[in-house]
């Protein structure tokens, strides 16, 4: 008689999803998942708003008051700033580059922010805005 409980491999069932990001995994594996819900009523579909970029930046840089200090956290910390106070002039706008800008200061404190969900999270908007 085979018990159904122990057979195959183990599994993990998230149910619905919708509207965040989340991240599974540790240090040097990790997988990251994002889903935005299909198309936005108030956006056309067109994705993320500067709204929600800012929301998003500032998250992170709340999350980072949690870590240690460091040199690099001190870095993040003012492109975090920069992005937000950028993000907070221009309103509704997200101008060019400031994706990449973003995209790339994870890039380069990825050891930093690995195991941070908020991190998890702009990454994942970011990818929304291309490049």
């Amino acid at each position: 008689m085979a018990n159904s409980e122990g057979a195959g491999p183990p599994s993990v069932r998230i149910g619905d999803v919708r509207g965040s990001a989340f991240s599974i995994g540790g240090t040097d594996v990790s997988n990251s998942t994002v889903n935005h819900g299909g198309t936005r009523a108030d956006s056309g579909g067109a994705g993320p708003t500067a709204q929600e970029l800012l929301e998003a930046v500032r998250d992170l840089r709340a999350a980072l008051v949690r870590l240690p200090r460091s040199d690099g956290r001190t870095a993040l910390d003012a492109e975090l700033d920069a992005a937000a106070e950028e993000l907070e002039a221009t309103g509704e706008e997200v101008r060019p580059g400031l994706p990449a800008r973003l995209r790339g200061a994870l890039e380069r404190w990825a050891p930093l922010v690995d195991s941070v969900s908020a991190a998890t999270a702009l990454a994942a908007l970011l990818t929304s805005f291309g490049g």
